[in-house]
């Protein structure tokens, strides 16, 4: 179900969106608001995956209201007047739908949004089922054996010549290995590079600072080669 609200200082207005809500088996009216301050708290304050948006309203215009959210939903206008159809795709509004509305019309608009929603879920549920069915551990060779290390145990592994440190939480295995190799196996989103020598895994660290991971008593540093992808990567302030 899409969760919307509708936002119009007009009461027939609302009674018409309220209507078309009802006859699209996909949309749940959460609530209407005929004050677009009142409204902007809702949505500040609750999950809601499209507005339905009038422009002209006082003390608020639609305008405003979308560019005051700071997590804007997506916003389907509506209002008498044309001329704001061009500054509301500006604001990359999904569609904008002259009154009187038709129900085609209506239905039309709120179909962009069911696919739209439809493709990120897809999208999501595709990229957690790849991520579920990775191995979440690998297998290392140490002398004459192979031997399973599970990801939630690996600290951070370290290049050694031929050989790779894993550092566990435990102790120190020492791979016959290259740094690319190891790699390959482990979850790119678990873990990352950070220098030519050093691959950390992300839920074991400590703290940051000066280009430098804090790991237990382990202080590793971030190359600058590999800075930019690592703070990207764990959205911290540079």
């Amino acid at each position: 179900m899409i969760k919307c609200i509708a936002v119009d200082d007009e009461p027939r207005a609302l009674d018409i969106i309220q209507e078309y809500v009802n006859d699209t088996p996909y949309l749940e009216l959460l609530a209407t608001f005929r004050n677009p301050k009142e409204a902007f708290q809702y949505v500040m304050d609750n999950e809601v995956d499209l507005l339905f948006l009038d422009i002209n309203m006082p003390k608020m215009t639609g305008m405003q209201f979308i560019k005051s959210l700071p997590i804007r939903p997506y916003v389907i206008l509506t209002t008498a007047y044309s001329e704001y159809a061009v500054e509301g795709f500006g604001l990359e509004v999904t569609d904008y739908l002259l009154k009187p509305i038709e129900f085609s019309r209506f239905q039309q608009a709120a179909s962009k949004v069911y696919k739209s929603l439809n493709k990120v879920n897809t999208t999501v549920v595709a990229k957690e089922t790849v991520s579920s069915e990775r191995n979440q551990y690998l297998f290392i060779k140490d002398g004459h054996q192979l031997k399973r290390i599970d990801f939630v145990e690996i600290m951070f592994l370290k290049g050694a010549g031929n050989y790779v440190e894993v550092h566990t939480t435990e102790k120190m295995t020492l791979a016959l290995s290259s740094m690319t190799e190891i790699m390959d196996q482990l979850d790119n989103q678990q873990f990352v590079r950070i220098h030519k020598s050093y691959i950390v895994n992300l839920a074991k660290i400590d703290s940051v600072e000066h280009h430098r991971i804090n790991i237990g008593e382990h202080k590793l540093p971030i190359s600058e080669n590999y800075r930019e992808l690592f703070y990207e990567k764990v959205k911290f302030p540079r």
